[in-house]
């Protein structure tokens, strides 16, 4: 495998951010550019969150979903990733394994099977949000000085509101909900390692969408057939293949991952986990009308709790995550 290394002195001119004085630098800067794809990637993951508990009530199960959210990209790619082929394979094991794992069949199935059991509010709260505290946890194991100051408070009142969220299912005792949400602070955990292993990959937006979706689509095939994760797609209702395949397929699977790839390389991890600030509360707004959900005490609560954290925790970027650490 080639080595890499993500310092700002090697890495791509675009990526590396704006560089001062350039006479033919037109139109947005690079910060610009990664913040409008951030701020797009929300209204995906949004959707995301939302269809993430819209599956339980359709006619599709988790396989069926995860096969649309990988495969639509790799047919639409498919060129653009046959020529990026040496690129993808050159990509170090560490980095790959975060990329793969992180965003591929462990956090899909993850996800889709926390969102059944709570809700959009905590899909939507709690995996994007929590990302930053875990980014924060894995740059602390590999050297860097722990959180201070705003920081630190950031970070703990997003630890505040994900218990604000799921205290209420405490006592009593709500297993499916309590399931759901430690599930879903798993997926958290592993979107936090794909975000630290876009930054170390040596790859373009195309090429790590490439990198995830090829050994996620192959899994979850292999899974399909050998009959471990069952299947429903073929006598689905076209309304729902056609919903999960504009949101999975088309939203998260390829613009979004285009989108926050792009975001990763302009700003850097620490930095572009600021869009779980924005994501919660579009998902607990737009949950009202889709799918009928009434906000509880507990979400009022710990949905602007996490919100703030998020904002507070990224105000002020901290030095990017080696590669060879």
């Amino acid at each position: 495998m080639v080595a890499t290394n993500t310092t700002r002195a090697n890495l791509p001119p675009d990526a590396a951010g704006p560089r001062a004085g350039h006479p033919g630098r037109r139109g947005l800067s690079p910060q610009a550019e990664g913040m409008l794809a951030l701020l797009v990637t929300v209204s995906i993951w949004a959707a995301f969150a939302l269809s993430a508990r819209a599956l339980s009530g359709s006619s599709l199960l988790p396989a069926d979903a995860a096969l649309l959210r990988f495969g639509v990209p790799l047919v639409v790619l498919l060129p653009a990733l046959w020529r990026r082929r040496r690129a993808i394979a050159a990509v170090r094991p560490g980095p790959a394994v975060k990329i793969i794992c992180g965003a591929g069949v462990p956090f899909f199935l993850a996800a889709m099977h926390g969102g059944a059991l709570t809700s959009a509010a905590f899909v939507g709260s709690i995996v994007p949000g929590m990302v930053p505290l875990f980014v924060s946890l894995i740059m602390i194991r590999r050297g860097h000085a722990a959180p201070r100051g705003t920081q630190a408070a950031g970070l703990a009142l997003i630890a505040a509101g994900v218990a604000a969220l799921v205290w209420r299912y405490v006592v009593p005792v709500d297993t499916d909900v309590l399931v759901g949400a430690g599930t879903l602070l798993v997926a958290s955990g592993l979107w936090a390692l794909y975000t630290v292993g876009l930054r170390e990959a040596d790859l373009d937006p195309i090429g790590s969408i490439g990198l995830l979706c090829l050994p996620s689509f192959a899994v979850i095939g292999l899974l399909v057939l050998t009959g471990v994760l069952p299947t429903g797609i073929a006598h689905a209702a076209g309304g729902d293949i056609a919903l999960f395949l504009v949101v999975q397929g088309l939203g998260v699977g390829l613009c979004a991952g285009l989108l926050y790839a792009f975001a990763i390389r302009r700003l850097g991890a620490e930095r572009s986990a600021v869009v779980g600030s924005l994501s919660p509360v579009a998902v607990v707004l737009l949950a009202v009308p889709l799918l009928g959900e009434t906000p509880t005490l507990a979400v009022l609560v710990g949905v602007p709790l996490i919100t703030t954290g998020v904002v507070l925790a990224n105000r002020r970027p901290r030095p990017e995550v080696p590669a060879d650490a």
